[in-house]
C-alpha cells in the first residue's frame, strides 16, 4: 500500500515527462536580445503604463504589463547562472540595462510633458514601498515563469506572471520621480524593480538546477565566487524589505484597532464620534476623533482612554476634535445627522468607484486571456500544418 502511495505521489510531482529542456534553452536565449520590434514594443508599453499610472487606471496598467517584453533578459540572467554560461550572462545584463534605461527615459519624458497632475497618485505611490511580500511574489512568480517556459505544452502562465510581478510600473514610477525631482520615489521604485528582477532570476536559477539543464562551462573558482556574490546581494536586498513589511503590518494593525475603537464607542455620554482620521506620519501615530453633541466630561474621556489601551493605543495617541461642540453649542440634531449622512455618502461613493475599477480590471484580464488562448490555438494549428 505504501509503495502504491509513494509511486502515485512520485508520478504526481514528476516533471521529467512534461519538460522540453532544449526548446526552453533556445527560447530563453532568443528572448534576451533587445533589438528591432522589441524596442518599439517596450516604448509602447512604457507609455501605456505611464498613462495608466498618471490616471490611476488599473486596467491600463495591467494591459501594459502584458505587452511588455521585459521578462526575457531577467530570465536569461538567472538561466545563465544556472547553466554557467558567461557570455549569456553578459548579454542578459547588457540587454537588461538597455531596457531599464529606455524605460526610465521614456516614462520621465512622458511625465515631464503630461499636463495632468494628480493630487493623490495612489498607483504611483504603491510602487515606492516594497516589502517582503513583494519578494515572495517575485520568487514564486519566477518559479511559475521558468516552469512554464520549460514545459512542452505552453499555456497562459507567463501572462499571469507578467501581471503579478509588475516589472513595468516601478520603472514608470522611477521616471515620474525624476520628472518631479522626488528622489524618495526614485529610490523606492528602483528598489522594487530590483527585488522583482533579482528574485525572478533566483527562481529561474534554482529551477534550472533542479531540472538539470546541461551546463555550458565547467564549475570553477570564478563560478563559485559569482554564486557567493549573488547570495550576499540577495541577503542585502531582503533586509530592507523585511523592515518595510514590519512597518506596514504595524500600520495596518493600528488602523484596524482605531476602526474597532471607534465602532465600539460611537456614543460617549451625551456626545458621539461622527468621524475619525489616522495620522501614521506622526511620532507616535495618532487618531483624531471628531466629536459632536455635548462636550465630553473628564470621566467620559477617561473611559475612552481605558478602552483605547485595550487595543494598545496610548493616551497621547488620541486627539479630540470638538469644533462641532465648541463652535456652536446650539447645534441641532438634524445638522449633526446631515453631517454624518454626507460623510457616509462620500464613503459609499468611494466604494462604488473601487468596485467599478475592479470590474474593469476583470474584464480586461478576461479579454487578454481569450486573446492569448486564440493565439496559442492558432500557433498549435500552424505547427501541426508544418509537421
Amino acid at each position: 500500500m505504501k509503495t502504491k502511495v509513494g509511486l502515485f505521489i512520485k508520478s504526481l510531482v514528476s516533471l521529467s515527462d512534461y519538460v522540453d529542456l532544449d526548446g526552453a534553452n533556445a527560447s530563453i536565449r532568443k528572448n534576451i536580445y533587445f533589438r528591432g520590434p522589441n524596442v518599439y514594443i517596450l516604448a509602447c508599453a512604457i507609455i501605456i503604463a505611464s498613462v495608466g499610472l498618471n490616471v490611476n487606471s488599473i486596467p491600463v496598467i495591467i494591459g501594459a504589463m502584458l505587452i511588455s517584453p521585459v521578462m526575457g533578459p531577467i530570465l536569461g540572467f538567472g538561466f545563465s547562472l544556472g547553466v554557467r554560461d558567461t557570455q549569456l550572462l553578459r548579454d542578459s545584463i547588457r540587454n537588461l540595462a538597455v531596457m531599464v534605461g529606455i524605460s526610465i527615459a521614456a516614462s520621465a519624458l512622458y511625465f515631464l510633458l503630461s499636463p495632468l497632475r494628480l493630487e493623490n497618485p495612489s498607483e504611483l505611490l504603491a510602487r515606492t514601498n516594497p516589502t517582503i511580500y513583494d519578494v515572495l511574489i517575485a520568487l514564486f512568480g519566477g518559479f511559475a515563469g521558468i516552469l512554464e517556459i520549460s514545459r512542452s505544452e505552453k499555456g497562459t502562465v507567463l501572462s499571469g506572471v507578467a501581471i503579478a510581478t509588475a516589472l513595468m510600473p516601478p520603472l514608470c514610477t522611477v521616471g515620474y520621480g525624476i520628472a518631479v525631482l522626488n528622489w524618495a520615489y526614485v529610490l523606492g521604485a528602483l528598489y522594487l524593480f530590483l527585488i522583482n528582477s533579482i528574485f525572478i532570476a533566483l527562481a529561474t536559477f534554482v529551477t534550472v538546477k533542479f531540472l538539470k539543464y546541461p551546463a555550458v562551462e565547467e564549475e570553477g573558482k570564478q563560478t563559485r565566487l559569482r554564486s557567493s556574490s549573488l547570495a550576499l546581494i540577495l541577503v542585502l536586498i531582503i533586509v530592507p524589505s523585511v523592515f518595510s513589511a514590519v512597518r506596514i503590518v504595524k500600520e495596518s494593525n493600528f488602523r484596524t484597532h482605531a476602526a474597532r475603537l471607534v465602532s465600539e464607542n460611537k456614543t460617549i455620554g451625551k456626545g458621539f464620534i461622527y468621524d475619525y482620521s489616522v495620522d501614521l506620519n506622526a511620532k507616535p501615530a495618532t487618531i483624531e476623533l471628531f466629536m459632536a453633541g455635548e462636550k465630553l466630561s473628564s470621566t467620559d474621556k477617561e473611559r475612552l482612554f481605558q478602552e483605547a489601551e485595550k487595543y494598545g493605543i496610548s493616551r497621547n495617541q488620541l486627539r479630540f476634535r470638538e469644533e462641532a461642540v465648541n463652535a456652536r453649542e446650539s447645534i441641532t440634531e438634524t445638522e449633526i445627522v446631515r453631517g454624518i449622512l454626507e460623510h457616509s455618502d462620500r464613503q459609499v461613493q468611494r466604494l462604488y468607484e473601487t468596485i467599478s475599477s475592479l470590474n474593469d480590471s476583470i474584464a480586461v484580464l478576461n479579454r487578454q486571456l481569450r486573446e492569448t488562448q486564440i493565439e496559442l490555438e492558432q500557433s498549435r494549428k500552424t505547427e501541426l500544418e508544418e509537421q
